[in-house]
Order: structure tokens, then C-alpha cells, then sequence
């Protein structure tokens, strides 16, 4: 299915699993506001899982207001765009939050995570930046 990976974990509901593999996908614009997912019974043939697995994830993501249903239509991410920069916020602070915990596990102070960081976003604009002058010409005397 274009746009979810569900790697499954014995220690996190099945369903729960489901709902972060599409915010997940929602966050990264894999799925688009107004997308359509796919229906219950395609959603649980293609993870294989119990139909009434999905049924719950997605009972609980339109209960947060991420998914609506158009009865005979089919399902859709919403439109909402301040509910989706949550999301996607949300998955970010999440992610800082396990970075710091693992360089902290592996006992790294403040200033060398932050020194981490900078080096990588540093080298992470210079790759962009070569990769964006490859193309160019260089004008003419």
C-alpha cells in the first residue's frame, strides 16, 4: 500500500501500529490531506491482519479527526492542516526525544550532542549544496 510501512512490534497493539504507520505517512507527505486510504478490508488483506484490527485504528483516527469517512466514498486523511503540522510536530519532538535519550544512554554531554548535530546538518547542506551545483553552468566571460 503506497505510502504506510508497518513494521510490526509483539510489544505495541496491533492498531495503534496501524494509526502511527499513517501518521507517520502523513507527516512525511507520503499521504496528502484529502487522500484516500485504503478501505478496511484492503487495509487488513494487505498488512494481513483482522479486518476488525483496522476497523479500531481507523475508529480511533477519525475519532482524533485524522481520517473521515464520506459514507459510499470511501475513507480520506483530512483536510485539516493544523491537525496534521500537530502530527507531524508531535512525531518530531518524539524523535528528538529518543535521539537525546540515546546519546545520553550513551553518555555524551549537552555540547557534544549538540556538536553532533551541527556537523551532520553541516554536512547534510554541503552534500545539498554540491548536489544543486551539479547541474548549473558557470556563466561566460
Amino acid at each position: 500500500m503506497r505510502g504506510v510501512k508497518i513494521d510490526f512490534d509483539a510489544a505495541k497493539p496491533i492498531y495503534q501500529q496501524i494509526m502511527d504507520g499513517l501518521c507517520r505517512a502523513v507527516a512525511r507527505g507520503e499521504l496528502r490531506p484529502g487522500d484516500k486510504v485504503p478501505s478496511q478490508r484492503d487495509m487488513a488483506l494487505t498488512l494481513r491482519v483482522n479486518p476488525n484490527t483496522v476497523q479500531r485504528a481507523y475508529r480511533e483516527m477519525e475519532r482524533e479527526g485524522l481520517l473521515e469517512t464520506a459514507r459510499g466514498w470511501g475513507t480520506f486523511i483530512t483536510r485539516d492542516r493544523s491537525l496534521l503540522e500537530g502530527i507531524r510536530r508531535r512525531l518530531a519532538e518524539e524523535a528528538v526525544t529518543a535521539f537525546v535519550d540515546e546519546l545520553e544512554a550513551l553518555g555524551l554531554e549537552r555540547e557534544e550532542m549538540m556538536e553532533l548535530l551541527r556537523s551532520r546538518l553541516e554536512s547534510e547542506r554541503r552534500i545539498r549544496d554540491d548536489h544543486g551545483a551539479e547541474g548549473e553552468e558557470t556563466p561566460g566571460p
